[in-house]
Order: structure tokens, then C-alpha cells, then sequence
């Protein structure tokens, strides 16, 4: 009875992980063990916000935009160290981020690739080159808009933001493959 409860509150993009993506990947790759599977380990999301200097409020309406989306609380980045060309003092806001991991970082996936990258105008797939070398996709978002909690007519500004997906893969093609099968959509090779 306990497991059949722990199944139905799963996310459903982790229960189409472990019922159809693991047993694809073990054949793909011929893993002697499931635990050689590469999984999503966190997914980090940050907004660079240079305008902070300027601009005091930006971080307050940064930080809301991060929080409807994720449903965490972002924490701000402070320079490290001051830099006299941009007024920019140490200690000083330049940023936020926000790391999801287990649930909320399923469902955020989730959302993701079947919510906001088909919403992004003249959309033709995400580029298979932005492999780190070690498996993790960094994934570079224009706007906010794209996700369906934010108002347009609530946002100050429109603000890129960044999501870097930390998997558990050696190498690039296993992370690509993992992607793949989670739905995420590669631009196929000499497509622009």
C-alpha cells in the first residue's frame, strides 16, 4: 500500500524516468547496473543582474519572478571583489540564484521542455553543443515570459536567466542521450 501511494506523489516526469528512461539507457549503453544510469542531479537557475547597481529594486523583482517560477526562494550573489569601471563595490548585489534538486527540480524539468521552450518565439530547437564536457547542459532563456505564472503586466523588465542541468554523466554523449530522452528538443546538426 506504501508504495503504491509513494508512486502516484511522484513527479510525473521522475516516474517516466524510472519505468521507461532507465531501461532505454541500459540498453543504449549497455550498463552491467542501473546505477551506472546517468541521472539529473540539481538544476541551477541564476539571473545576472548588473542593473542592481543602479537599480535597488531589481533584485526584489528578480527574486519574485524566480519564486513563482520555481516556488523557492532565490538567494542574492554579492561581488566578491570591487571594480572601480562599473561602480561596483564589494559586498554589493549582482545576481541571484536558485538550486532545485528531487521534486521541485522534476517538476520544473518538467515544465521546461513541454511548457516554456514551445512558447519561445521562432523556435527551432536547443543547441547539442552546450555540453560542458562532463555531461551538464547550461541553457540560456531570453525572457521570463515564457513561463505561464509570470504577468506581463506585472514585470518591470525583461531578464534572461540561465538553467544549468547537473547530471550524473561521464561523458557528453550520455548526457545528451539522457536529455533526449526527457524530451528535451536538440536542433538536428546544420540546422540553424
Amino acid at each position: 500500500m506504501a508504495a503504491v501511494l509513494d508512486a502516484a506523489e511522484k513527479p510525473r516526469l521522475q516516474r517516466q524516468y524510472l519505468d521507461q528512461i532507465v531501461p532505454a539507457l541500459v540498453k543504449e549503453f549497455r550498463y552491467t547496473n542501473a546505477m551506472q544510469v546517468p541521472k539529473l542531479e540539481k538544476v541551477v537557475i541564476n539571473i545576472g543582474l548588473g542593473e542592481a547597481i543602479q537599480n535597488g529594486r531589481a533584485i526584489d523583482a528578480a527574486s519574485a519572478d524566480i519564486k513563482t517560477i520555481t516556488g523557492q526562494s532565490p538567494i542574492v550573489i554579492r561581488a566578491r571583489k570591487s571594480v572601480a569601471a562599473f561602480k561596483l563595490r564589494e559586498g554589493m548585489p549582482i545576481g541571484i540564484k536558485v538550486t532545485l534538486r528531487g521534486r521541485r527540480m522534476f517538476e520544473f524539468v518538467d515544465k521546461l521542455v513541454n511548457v516554456a521552450l514551445p512558447r519561445i518565439r521562432d523556435f527551432r530547437g536547443i543547441d547539442p553543443k552546450a555540453f560542458d564536457g562532463h555531461g551538464n547542459y547550461t541553457l540560456g532563456l531570453r525572457e521570463q515570459l515564457v513561463f505561464p505564472e509570470i504577468d506581463y503586466d506585472r514585470i518591470d523588465k525583461l531578464r534572461g536567466m540561465e538553467v544549468c542541468l547537473v547530471t550524473t554523466a561521464r561523458t557528453d554523449d550520455e548526457g545528451r542521450a539522457l536529455l533526449s530522452q526527457m524530451g528535451f528538443p536538440f536542433r538536428r546538426p546544420g540546422q540553424q
